[in-house]
C-alpha cells in the first residue's frame, strides 16, 4: 500500500492533476499524504516529526518580503528602469537576463517571474518585436540566477535547512558558475534568434506613471539587508528571515491581511505535504531499493548525484527530488560537496524542457493569456543546450 500511495503522489505531483477532478499540485500533495497516515504506512507522529519546520518558516518569511516589495512598487519600478534603458533588442535582452538573477537570486524565482512577465510582453508589444525569446531569457535567468543563493528557490531554501551550510559559504561555491551559466544563455539566445536581434535601434518606450509607495520600500529593503547581515553573521536562515519578515509585519498603514493575502498558500500546503511522503517512501519496497543502489553508487561520486537529480527532477520535479535524495548526501565522503551538486543539478534541469520548473510554467501560461505562444520546440533550442553546457 506504500509504495502505490508514495507513486500515485508523486506521479500527480509531477504531472500537476488527475483526470476528472479539479487538484492541483499542492491539494494531490495533501489529499495523498493525508492518506498515507490514514492507512497507516506511517504514524502521524512520524509525519509531524518529517516536516522541516525550518524550510516551512523561511518559505513564509521570503513570501511576506515579497508581497510587502510588490506593494511597495518595487517591481514596477523595475519595469521602468528596463523600459527606459532598452535601445536594442540585444540590450534589452542582457538588462532582462541581468534583472531577473540578480533578483531571483534574492527572491523566490517563481514569484518573480508573476511580475516580470508582464513587463516583458508590454515592452514587446510597444515596440513590435518578437517576444518570445526575451520569453526565454527570463525564464531561464529566473532559474540560473535562483541558484546562487539559499533563498533563491524553494529546493535551495529546502537544502539550505538541512545541510547547515552557511549563506555566505553556499553563495562563494555557487554563484560564479551561476554567472558563466547566464552569459552562456545570452549567447545562445542570440545564435538560436539571429533574426531578432539585429543591429537596429527601436524607439524608447515612453513608461505610464509608477506608483511607488517610498515608507514601505525603504523598510522593504531595510528589512531584508537586516536578514541578510543576519545571515553574513550566522544567525540560522529560518530565523534570519523570519526576523526580517517579523519587522516588516509591524505596521502602522498596510493591514496585515493585505501582506497574507498575497503569501503563496498553496506552496505553504505542499511543502508539509512533501515531507510526509517522502518520510514515507523511505519505508517503501520500492524506495528502499532505490535508496541502497543509490547509497552505493553516489558513496564515492559527485557526478552520478549529479545526474541522478538532473534526470529525476524531469520525472517528478525539482524540489521531490531534493527531499528523496536528501537523506542520502550526509553520508557521502564530502556532504559539502554533494549538497551543493544537489542544487546545481536540479536547479539546472529546470532549464532542459518548458516542462521543468514551476517558473518556466508561469512564464508559458501568462504569455498564453495575452495570446503569445512560448512553443515547447522553441524552448528546447535553448534550454537544451544550456542545460548540457552548464
Amino acid at each position: 500500500m506504500t509504495d502505490i500511495l508514495v507513486v500515485l503522489s508523486l506521479v500527480g505531483i509531477a504531472v500537476g492533476r488527475f483526470p476528472a477532478v479539479r487538484m492541483n499540485r499542492s491539494t494531490i500533495a495533501l489529499v495523498g499524504a493525508t492518506l498515507i497516515v490514514l492507512t497507516g504506512c506511517i504514524s502521524l507522529e512520524q509525519a509531524y516529526a518529517a516536516v522541516d519546520l525550518n524550510t516551512i518558516v523561511l518559505l513564509f518569511a521570503m513570501m511576506v518580503f515579497n508581497a510587502n516589495l510588490r506593494m511597495a512598487g518595487f517591481f514596477q519600478l523595475v519595469g521602468h528602469t528596463l523600459r527606459r534603458s532598452a535601445r536594442s533588442p540585444a540590450v534589452l535582452l542582457a538588462l532582462l537576463i541581468a534583472f531577473s538573477s540578480v533578483l531571483s537570486a534574492l527572491f523566490i524565482n517563481d514569484t518573480l517571474v508573476m511580475m516580470l512577465t508582464p513587463i516583458v510582453l508590454d515592452v514587446a508589444l510597444a515596440t513590435g518585436i518578437n517576444p518570445v525569446p526575451y520569453l526565454i531569457g527570463l525564464a531561464v535567468s529566473a532559474n540560473v540566477g535562483s541558484m546562487a543563493t539559499i533563498i533563491g528557490n524553494p529546493q535551495n531554501i529546502l537544502i539550505g535547512a538541512s545541510s547547515g551550510l552557511s549563506f555566505g559559504d553556499f553563495s562563494l561555491a555557487l554563484a560564479p558558475p551561476a554567472l558563466i551559466i547566464l552569459l552562456l544563455a545570452y549567447l545562445l539566445i542570440l545564435l538560436v534568434f539571429p533574426r531578432e536581434f539585429r543591429n537596429i535601434r527601436f524607439p524608447l518606450v515612453a513608461p505610464g506613471k509608477v506608483f511607488i509607495y517610498k515608507p514601505l520600500l525603504l523598510k522593504s529593503l531595510a528589512s531584508f539587508l537586516f536578514m541578510a547581515a543576519a545571515l553574513i553573521a550566522g544567525l540560522p536562515v529560518s530565523l534570519a528571515g523570519l526576523s526580517g519578515a517579523a519587522l516588516l509585519l509591524i505596521t502602522r498603514r498596510i493591514k496585515p491581511e493585505r501582506v497574507f493575502a498575497d503569501v503563496d498558500w498553496s506552496l505553504l500546503v505542499l511543502f508539509p505535504s512533501l515531507f510526509v511522503i517522502t518520510r514515507a517512501a523511505q519505508d517503501s519496497w520500492l524506495f528502499g531499493h532505490f535508496y541502497a543502489w543509490a547509497v552505493e553508487a553516489m558513496s564515492n561520486s559527485i557526478p552520478v548525484l549529479a545526474l541522478l537529480s538532473a534526470s529525476m527532477s524531469q520525472l517528478i520535479s525539482n524540489v521531490p527530488t531534493v527531499m528523496l535524495l536528501r537523506p542520502l548526501v550526509p553520508g557521502m565522503p564530502d556532504p559539502r560537496l554533494g549538497w551543493l551538486a544537489l542544487s546545481s543539478a536540479t536547479t539546472l534541469a529546470g532549464n532542459l524542457t518548458l516542462l521543468g520548473s514551476v517558473a518556466n510554467l508561469i512564464v508559458a501560461e501568462l504569455a498564453a493569456r495575452r495570446k503569445v505562444q512560448l512553443g515547447f520546440s522553441q524552448y528546447l533550442k535553448v534550454g537544451f543546450p544550456l542545460t548540457v553546457l552548464g
